[in-house]
């Protein structure tokens, strides 16, 4: 292999809403939101960042189909699935399921489920053990 890869950069987020999506990110997963490139927002959490699409946005690369609700997004967390459970209520997050094992990339993790406002699946997860 010529090359070898490190790590996961961003992760374009095709919605019907942007907006909305904005808020709820923010909102439900605690992202905080930054302009770029004078009209568009990304969604950055630790050292990563959504970058927020509307789809079928003109003049922006993306993949042929652009299909808002599409994807499957875990993210980690170092709180129990108990305090994910209480903020998602607080947030009046509806469709909440778990926690449920799952097999992680470091291991076995705690997982809680929802959907944003586009159907997208939303897992987040601990690690029984810290710092992984």
């Amino acid at each position: 292999m010529a090359f070898e890869l490190d790590r996961i950069d961003h992760v374009v987020l095709n919605c019907t809403d942007p907006d909305r999506t904005i808020a709820w990110y923010r909102k439900v997963l605690g992202m905080k939101a930054e302009n770029y490139d004078n009209d568009r927002t990304a969604l950055v959490f630790g050292k990563q960042k959504f970058n927020v699409r509307r789809t079928r946005t003109a003049n922006w690369k993306t993949c042929d189909v652009d299909a808002p609700g599409s994807l499957d997004l875990c993210f980690i967390t170092k709180s129990s699935p108990e305090e994910v459970l209480d903020h998602f209520r607080s947030c009046n997050v509806t469709g909440i399921s778990g926690p449920v094992t799952r097999s992680g990339a470091l291991g076995p993790i705690a997982s809680v489920y929802c959907s944003d406002p586009d159907g997208n699946l939303i897992e987040v997860a601990s690690y029984a053990e810290e710092g992984q």
